[in-house]
């Protein structure tokens, strides 16, 4: 960028910060092209807080002459399982806003249970103020959905899963 600030970039910067805390994306990324030598270039980022993991409270061990059932220990829970690495996952291609029906009131695109064939819409992501038609990737069932209606989505996370 040349040595003369451009007054519309600070604007141009809250708004990229105002997108980026209504939408709750943890950064984005956007080049301006000005001229053949002149361009500015905004990664707006901040920090997400995680929630610790809750910790693993073993339980003691019986006392001598207590009933066989109660040293029987408790059912351990099932692993969570990444929907990512699902041979099904459809996954985000960009960071926006999802929308499961074309708009407010209509039927969704796509529900569990349903079939779908490749090509056929599922959802919409909404970027910059584009929407974005999600295509399936191949046929089969929809087995989940996990993004909420109006609900924020970062490039790479799993959308639905089609079986």
């Amino acid at each position: 960028m040349t040595d003369n600030p451009h007054g519309a970039d600070v604007a141009f910067i809250e708004a990229l910060a105002k997108l980026l805390r209504e939408n709750d994306l943890s950064d984005l990324e956007v080049k301006r092209e000005y001229g053949e030598d002149d361009s500015l270039t905004v990664r707006v980022s901040r920090t997400m807080t995680v929630a610790p993991a809750p910790a693993v409270v073993q339980a003691a061990a019986p006392a001598m002459g207590a009933p066989a059932a109660a040293a029987a220990p408790a059912a351990p829970a099932a692993p969570q399982e990444d929907p990512a690495a699902h041979p099904g996952a459809v996954t985000s291609p960009m960071v926006g806003t999802v929308y499961l029906q074309p708009e407010p009131g209509a039927p969704a695109f796509a529900a569990v249970g349903e079939s779908v064939q490749a090509g056929q819409t599922l959802l919409i992501i909404e970027a910059m103020k584009t929407m974005n038609q999600i295509p399936a990737p191949k046929a089969g069932t929809i087995k989940r959905i996990l993004v909420e209606d109006g609900g924020p989505v970062e490039f790479g996370a799993p959308l639905m899963i089609i079986e």
